[in-house]
This record gives structure tokens, sequence and C-alpha cells, in this order.
């Protein structure tokens, strides 16, 4: 049997320990916890019954949610620089190599779009959030239609694009979790359980033989196998490193050790509160839920006292009153005997007065829990302000916390970034490449191998942050045309994507307009 399976597993099993031993529980329990709050399944594990309500007021979905929303409320793009270039315009190939970088910014565009960027970032931010640590891992996919074509009667098509995936962060593990910067990590090992089939289609398209063949099969369980993919850094005598691949069972290799071409490892992680010195990020959800189940149990005793006291406990005789008696109101009660029989035959229990200060105390203990964590009345919107002068400087200074989490994020989405540019330029070859421009879509030529030697580095750009809708806007755009400000080209070039039908249509027949005075 081969040693590279056993060894990863080792690897594997290694880093699985360590994820055990943090906390109290260990991660992937404390994971499992975390998600269930988040999602309402708040009263697991009590055993409270089904005889009262058992009363939810999810708070941490509340300020997860929130604080999500805030991080992506901003459009964001990417420019893409290169070290060792200037931005002299008399340098002929500096000068070139400027309007190259300035494509790429442009198809970071083109593809977020293509691979739904905002709906990973979603997805990730929510494992982030609950978990403490958000992983997206792009990797190249041969399968993927360009609807490009090699020649000129589009008989060989061009195939392969970059893909993206949101990876739980107990399915990824690193060599050395004390190491925080991902490209410095000797290697990383993703978990994952495949169905046989695609298993043993794969170790067939990569030459595995009969035996290995076998192997595969008798390790499924449940119709699955579980499969180790290791990304590993191969030094090169000249200086530098590629990035190498290797894809296992426990006891046999669906393919073997090769070499992605990449000079990075095509992973990036975002944690949502940092721990000193280790890879995996810190839930907020873990410490706030003892405030979560605080506040179900208050607000379930509260509920419970409401609903004793507008329908009493019933003690009825025995002697006097039969079977039947249900305590439901308007029930009527027979009851044979004297006038004093018929005094003592029922009596309600009065349960016990909780006083308005019981309900000051869950109120503030859920307002104490929304502001320390960031998520107060100003934040959310709840509160009034006399004017939106007023409105936004209390905006702002309510959101500023927030700012620590969203700039790393956006170093996550640079990172991200700077990993498309390492596959574009490492599997694109020759190619054109899809760009948007006023006169809608062209492709543009691109020789990914001509720019391999660059260092390429990435800036984000955020968009600007405004609590006014795109109406608002185009009213004050309709001002500034009306007042002369803005003539009708520079009107409709302004105006927000989606507003006007066929926008770039309409702002060519305005230059042919013009053109023709």
């Amino acid at each position: 049997m081969n040693k590279e399976p056993l060894q990863i597993f080792e690897e594997y099993q290694t880093a699985a320990n360590f994820k055990a031993s943090l906390g109290k529980r260990g991660m992937n329990e404390q994971n499992r916890i975390n998600e269930r709050f988040f999602i309402g399944d708040q009263w697991y594990g009590a055993n409270c019954g089904n005889e009262r309500p058992l009363v939810r007021h999810n708070v941490i979905k509340r300020i997860g949610e929130y604080k999500m929303s805030q991080i992506l409320s901003e459009s964001l793009s990417v420019n893409f620089s290169a070290e060792g270039v200037s931005s002299d315009k008399s340098d002929r190939e500096s000068e070139e190599i400027g309007l190259v970088l300035g494509r790429l910014s442009d198809y970071y565009d083109i593809t977020a779009e293509r691979v739904q960027l905002n709906f990973l970032h979603d997805r990730l931010l929510r494992n982030a959030f609950v978990t403490g640590t958000g992983v997206l891992y792009t990797y190249w996919d041969p399968e993927v239609r360009t609807g490009l074509f090699a020649d000129h009667d589009k008989t060989a098509p061009i195939t392969g694009d970059i893909s993206c995936e949101v990876l739980d962060i107990e399915n990824v593990f690193f060599a050395d979790p004390y190491v925080m910067d991902v490209q410095k990590q000797p290697y990383v090992i993703f978990l994952s359980h495949v169905e046989t089939a695609d298993v043993l289609r794969e170790a067939k398209r990569y030459g595995a033989s009969a035996a290995t063949l076998s192997v595969i099969a008798e390790e499924e369980q449940g119709g699955k196998v579980t499969v180790l993919t290791k990304l590993f850094k191969e030094y090169k005598s000249g200086g530098g490193y590629t990035i190498k691949s290797i894809k296992v069972t426990e006891r046999a290799i669906v393919r073997q050790e090769f070499d992605t071409g990449l000079t990075l490892y095509p992973l990036s992680v975002f944690q949502w509160e940092r721990r000193d010195g280790l890879i995996y990020g810190e839930s907020e959800v873990t410490y706030l839920v003892p405030n979560q189940i605080a506040i179900n149990r208050m607000i379930t005793a509260n509920v419970w006292s409401a609903m004793t006291t507008g329908m009493p406990m019933m003690v009825i005789n025995g002697d006097t009153v039969g079977d039947g008696i249900t305590n439901e109101p308007g029930q009527i009660i027979k009851v044979f005997g004297s006038n004093e029989d018929v005094a003592g035959a029922v009596k309600y229990i009065a349960p016990p007065d909780y006083g308005s200060h019981f309900e000051m105390s869950v109120q503030s203990l859920i307002e104490n829990t929304m502001t320390q964590s960031g998520a107060n009345e100003v934040a959310l919107g709840d509160s009034r302000a006399d004017n939106a002068t007023a409105l936004m400087t209390m905006r702002s200074a309510a959101l500023m916390p927030l700012n620590l989490i969203k700039n790393r994020f956006y170093c996550f989405v640079e990172e991200t970034a700077k990993i498309w540019a390492d596959l574009w330029l490492a599997y694109y070859g020759q190619r054109k490449i899809k760009a948007r421009g006023e006169k809608g879509v062209v492709y543009i030529p691109f020789d990914a191998e001509q720019y391999r030697h660059l260092m390429l580095t990435s800036k984000i750009v955020v968009g600007s942050d405004t609590v006014y809708s795109d109406k608002e806007r185009l009213e004050a755009l309709l001002t500034l045309y009306e007042k002369g400000i803005l003539d009708r080209k520079e009107f409709i070039r302004r105006v927000p994507n989606g507003l006007l039908a066929d926008k770039y249509a309409l702002l060519e027949e305005t230059e042919d307009d013009h053109d023709r005075l």
C-alpha cells in the first residue's frame, strides 16, 4: 500500500485533534451549538416538555444579520498593479502592462458576476459569524464553458475557468494553526465526503489501476467515500516555490501528486474575531449564548405568568363535582347539594404576581445585549433624528466599531483577487477576456504567458456608503440637468444602473446626435 495516503491521514488526524482541544467543547461541537442558536433552535436539549410555550426572542440572529448586511452594504471593486512597474507613460512596456492590469481590474467584476461572488460572500460571512472563520476556495474547473473558440470555424471550443466554493471550517485543516497567514502554511488539507461513483470516475481519469479502484470501492460508507485533498509547497532549486496537490482516500490515491502551476494557495480566510497567534477565528455567538438563554427563560416565565393569570388553575370538590372538567372558559359545571356545597365546589388558585420590574429586567437585558454587541437602536434604524444630517452623524458614530471587521473583510477580498489573478496567469494561455464598456460587451485579446513574471498586487475600491435611494439620486441628477450643470450625455452616464432600459444604447445615440450637430 502507498505511504502517501497513510501519512496524509495522520496529518489530518493531528489537525483534527487540535481543533477538538479548542475551548471547553472543542471547535466542532461549539460550532454546532452556535448554529442551532443562530437559526432559532434554542431550546434543544433543555428537556422542558411540551406543557408550556417555550418562547424565543432571537437576538443572536438579529445582531448577526445586521452586521453582515452592513459589511456587504458597500459595492467593492478591485484595482490591480504590479511591483516594479512604473506608471510612466513614456515607457512603452510599462504603459502596455498598465493597460493590461486595467483590463484585469474590469475583468474582476465580470468574473465576480459569473461566480455569484455576492452570494458567496453572504454565505461566507454567515459561516464566519457562527463559527468564527469563513473560507473561500478558488479552483480551476475544466468543464466551464466560455462561449469562445480557438478557431474561426468554431469547432474547437475553449473550456475551463475559475470557480469558487465556500468551505466549512470543520473541513479545512492547516499544517500549523499558530501561523495566521495562509500563504505561510507548509500545507493545507481539505476533507470532503464524495459519492463513490464520482471518486471512481476521477480516479479512472487519472490512470488509477484496477487494484486501486477496488480499494476505493471497499472504503465506501453510506454511498460515499472520505477524500482528502492536500495542497503543499515545493521549493525550486533556483528560488521560489510552486503549489502542488494530491488527492487520496484513507488507503488509495485518487490523483497522483501534480503541479498546479500556482504561486499562491487558492484559499482565502476571513476571521470574524481574531485570536492572538491562531489561524482559526473566534465566533461572537459563543459569548452571546448565555445571554440568549437568560432572555428566553425570562420571557417564557413572563408569558406563562400571563397565561395563568388570565386562565388560573381550578380546584374542585370531588364530592360534589363530577368528572369532565377541562378548565375551559365558559364551561358549565353541574353541582348537586346545598348552597354551601355550590359555593365550595370550585376555587381558583391565584398565580404569583410578576411585577413591572420583571418585564423591565427582560427588556433591559435585551437592550444591553444588543448595545454591547454594537447593534443599538441607532445602528438598527429604530431611533429618530430631527434631520438627515443628524441621522447620518448618529449612524456613522454607531457604525464606527464595525469598521474593524469591515477592514478585515476588505483584506480578505484583496487576497481573493490576488488568487484569481494567479489562476488567470497560470491557466488562461492565449484567449480573449470579456469586458463591458459604454458601447456594450467586447472581447479583448489576452496572453497570460506574457505576464507570468509579474508580481501582482490588488487594492480594494470601496463604493460610497449612502442612506439615499436610487430615486433620490435620480432627483438630484435631474436638478443638476435642469440647471444646466450637466448636459444630456453626462446625465445619462450618471443615471444609476437599472433605472434606464438600454442605457448604453441611449448614450450611443446621444453621442451620434452630438456628432451630427
